[in-house]
């Protein structure tokens, strides 16, 4: 059986996906993931961005914060430490804290490693040696009873498909719904397939697509997440305007019952697990208690398989 199984039932269906931990004291950071522990989100996603705290440091603030709830690094960057450091980091955290650790791993973007002092280039091949790499990095402290598992963030067929072969599933960003059958196709039926999920509760449709659009803004600039929609069909007028068929593609936003209806969507069309990423106007508003509902929702629905 694919390893991306287990993961899969560890997590369950529904998770939280959030930048706000980046802008939180530690005190308030760790009040928020205990909350979202006893919500009942199957695992909490936390990114690694230029200016986000350091991924290890953090991670472990969370996991001592909370009893069982699993955390995955949405996505440490390749090209921010190498693969030993990587890779013994994981096995720390998969020791300490037995199988609440997730590693998710993606190759970025081309503006932010130039920002790092870095080359953007081949970045499957590099996504491809840097797995070499970690399966061979040394280590003299305890194994973990059971390594870390790890994801790859992952849009195009290519990566996909490495995500399939070599760790336990893939961790798609910014999607419309029309991808997440296609993701499926490609990884076949075992790996994990996560899928984050952007949310506004608002249902004025002018103030809801303006907070979207200002989420968005950022990510149709960079190249990756453009040319996946094109792979899909959307058109260059489309990510310029954006136009509001995109934005509502991007974005879920109304009331709980339709947020709740593309959670499902995801779900049915393939995806094991999607981490929801509720967003506001202003940045530093914490949102996740209208999460609460959605996910007793999910956990207990019968539609969902």
């Amino acid at each position: 059986m694919h390893s991306g199984r287990a993961v899969a039932d560890r997590i369950g269906p529904v998770g939280v996906w959030s930048f706000q931990f980046d802008r939180m004291t530690g005190a308030d950071a760790r009040r928020a993931a205990a909350r979202i522990e006893q919500m009942g989100a199957g695992a909490l996603w936390i990114p690694e961005s230029l200016v986000s705290k350091e991924l290890f440091a953090h991670v472990t603030l969370l996991l001592a914060a909370t009893e069982r709830l699993p955390l995955v690094s949405g996505i440490a960057n390749i090209w921010a430490r190498d693969a030993v450091a990587m890779q013994n980091g994981a096995r720390t955290l998969a020791e300490a804290f037995p199988g609440r650790f997730i590693l998710g791993l993606g190759v970025s973007h081309e503006p932010v490693v130039k920002r790092r002092g870095q080359t953007y280039e081949k970045p499957l091949t590099r996504m491809r040696e840097y797995l070499d790499a970690l399966d061979r990095a040394r280590y003299a402290g305890p194994e973990p009873a059971e390594p870390a598992p790890r994801v790859l963030a992952a849009l195009g067929p290519r990566m996909l498909r490495l995500a399939a072969e070599r760790t336990a599933g893939a961790h798609p960003y910014f999607v419309p719904v029309e991808h997440t059958p296609i993701a499926r196709a490609a990884l076949g039926d075992g790996p994990l397939l996560a899928v984050e999920q952007a949310v506004v509760f608002e249902t004025d449709p002018l103030t809801a697509r303006e907070i979207a659009k200002g989420h968005m803004a950022g990510y149709l600039r960079l190249e990756n997440y453009a040319n996946n929609l094109k792979r899909l069909g959307w058109s260059e007028d489309d990510i310029a305007g954006p136009t509001d068929r995109l934005v509502d593609a991007i974005v879920a936003w109304g009331t709980s019952e339709s947020i709740f209806d593309r959670i499902v969507t995801h779900l049915t069309h393939g995806a094991d697990h999607v981490c929801i990423q509720a967003i506001s106007r202003d940045p530093a508003v914490v949102t996740f208690e209208p999460l609460a509902e959605i996910i007793r929702e999910i956990r207990s629905s019968n539609t969902i398989v």
